[in-house]
């Protein structure tokens, strides 16, 4: 498996603020991420194909081709609040595996606690800075190492099953001419036990000479 180059890394940022969105759009690009920006946790969910379903607490989820390797949202929206999108994005089997950040202009260590616990990976009080978004590498790496060793083994599994096929019908007819070779010498010895057996009655039955039935 190669290394994995860091422009290869796509973020999702979510921020209502189009002066934040603006400044974290810059600090990605400087490290070298591709970068998509979007005004609102409904419009997150929307590009990565999920959508809310008649039962509010569950998600339909719909192919998205765009790999997307981090999810970078303001707490603070209206509407869906960066913690919403969060819960929504763990509860989704397809995407609870991309990593969460947090930001948020607001220090309150109960908001960052219910956040860390839900699954974000950090919280970055705003101004974001140059220093957080390097934080923000191992968490993409980790995630795009995990991606590429699926697609590799998903490969092998379906390169390896016309092999298995093949060696299995190679398998069934060697197992058959066994069988065969088990039972010929059966049924000669069975054959000659059948012949032994007339023989001895005839050896055994008493033989009358001159005898003339007569009606």
């Amino acid at each position: 498996m190669g290394m994995v180059r860091e422009s290869q890394f796509h973020v999702l940022a979510v921020d209502d603020s189009q002066l934040d969105r603006k400044m974290i759009e810059r600090l990605l690009q400087k490290s070298s991420c591709q970068v998509t920006t979007v005004d609102s946790g409904s419009k997150a969910l929307e590009f990565l194909g999920l959508r809310e379903s008649n039962d509010p607490n569950s998600l339909e989820t719909h192919q998205q081709e765009v790999e997307i390797n981090l999810i970078i949202t303001d707490y603070c929206m209206p509407g869906m609040t960066g913690y919403d999108l969060l819960k929504k994005v763990k509860e989704s089997a397809a995407f609870r595996s991309i990593p969460v950040v947090i930001m948020s202009s607001e220090n309150v260590p109960a908001r960052i606690s219910r956040c860390l616990e839900e699954g974000a990976e950090e919280f970055f009080l705003k101004p974001v800075k140059l220093a957080d978004v390097t934080k923000l590498k191992p968490h993409m790496m980790k995630t795009k190492l995990k991606k590429e060793g699926e697609k590799v083994a998903e490969e092998e599994n379906a390169t390896s099953k016309p092999e298995e096929s093949l060696v299995v019908e190679m398998i069934l007819p060697l197992n058959q001419e066994l069988e065969l070779e088990q039972q010929e010498p059966m049924l000669s010895s069975n054959k000659r036990k059948a012949m032994e057996e007339v023989i001895s009655a005839d050896r055994s039955r008493p033989k009358y000479n001159d005898i003339t039935t007569s009606v």
